[in-house]
């Protein structure tokens, strides 16, 4: 799947650098083109791997808007043909989808990529995606109400936005600095890998993913959810068909980027390894399997063959807004935003009469 990469505020240029550096190393050339847009100056001097545009000098002086996400929503607005203008060259017609990756928790980043999307959305023809990081419990409630609040807009504009819940990809006793870290270098390899299916591969497998089979299952809108899980397999196929139930039963039910999110509008299920260690009864036992457990009669599934030791799944789900995870983190972000914005002398949810929502 041919893509070009968008990174706003610091987590998103963070993983945007990893995404591209990863296809680079890995020779997929699935990502076309990557930018990554702040307006904390020094955030992007620590980007090597992308290029990179400075936003709202006029504002805050290269000094980052301080979790302000309102003030990151204006900032893109006013520099917002600049930003259109800097993609000239990296959003090529070989691209397929373009993807605005952004932590949404942080203020330029939450504020900047819904109003981003909204004017993509409005000059190319491809479908544009948001893949967000929603912030952990144990994050300050600016946090929490930022990302309630942006998460909102971007369901609303985006074509699917694809899910990352802090808490799901780093290691129990992890220092912050580190957990991040993790949380990075897996998005880069699972969101890579599902960028990378029908690309550039090792050997032929009976039945290849390509891009249209991943836009199928993002046409579901809402919240998407990816899930992986990889084990050793035997270089005899026959062998492997419980190591595919294994990694696909793992990907799906504890291994997805929102936990707890198995019921689904659509999916697609992706079995990665050598042609020869991929069976073709496990590959369609697991399609048949992830299609019972989301009860989605829209599952597709294939291969995508890659030099490895090692079987893997990748589980995408379309639709998958019904999700316990993402009703509490919804309801704690809702609490957060009382705790944080609420003026003493009204009782206002701004997650109902929201900045953002209405921002277009």
């Amino acid at each position: 799947m041919k893509v070009a990469l968008i990174g706003i505020g610091q987590a998103g240029g963070k993983v945007t650098e990893r995404l591209a550096r990863f296809d680079a190393n890995m020779g997929f050339d699935a990502v076309q083109g990557a930018l990554a847009v702040n307006s904390a100056e020094p955030d992007l001097h620590s980007l090597e791997f992308v290029d990179t545009q400075l936003i709202g000098a006029d504002r805050v002086n290269g000094h980052g808007v301080g979790g302000d996400n309102e003030l990151g929503t204006e900032i893109m607005q006013s520099d917002i043909q600049q930003v259109l203008g800097n993609l000239d060259g990296r959003v090529t017609s070989r691209a397929e989808a373009i993807f605005v990756i952004a932590g949404l928790g942080g203020g330029t980043g939450s504020g900047g990529a819904p109003v981003l999307v909204h004017h993509l959305k409005r000059v190319y023809d491809v479908p544009v995606y948001a893949l967000g990081v929603l912030p952990g419990r144990n994050e300050g409630a600016l946090y929490q109400a930022n990302a309630g609040r942006s998460l909102k807009t971007l369901l609303r504009e985006a074509d699917s936005t694809l899910l990352i819940d802090n808490d799901s990809w780093h290691e129990q006793g992890e220092s912050v600095e580190g957990a991040f870290e993790t949380i990075n270098e897996k998005i880069a390899r699972r969101v890579g890998l599902l960028f990378a299916s029908g690309e550039a591969t090792e050997g032929v497998g009976e039945s290849v993913v390509d891009s249209s089979e991943v836009i199928n299952t993002l046409r579901s809108g809402g919240v998407s959810v990816l899930g992986y899980a990889s084990e050793v397999a035997s270089e005899d196929s026959a062998e492997n068909i419980q190591v595919t139930m294994t990694v696909t039963r793992q990907a799906l039910l504890t291994g997805t980027s929102m936990p707890a999110a198995t019921a689904a509008d659509s999916a697609l299920v992706v079995i990665a390894g050598e042609p020869e260690r991929i069976p073709r009864k496990g590959v369609e036992r697991a399609r048949r399997w992830v299609e019972d457990e989301t009860d989605s009669m829209q599952v597709r599934g294939g291969d995508f063959p890659i030099e490895s030791e090692r079987l893997g799944a990748l589980v995408l789900l379309g639709g998958a807004e019904r999700s316990a995870r993402l009703d509490e983190f919804m309801e704690r972000a809702k609490t957060a935003n009382e705790t944080e914005a609420r003026d003493p002398d009204e009782n206002v949810d701004q997650l109902t009469d929201d900045r953002l929502e209405n921002l277009f």
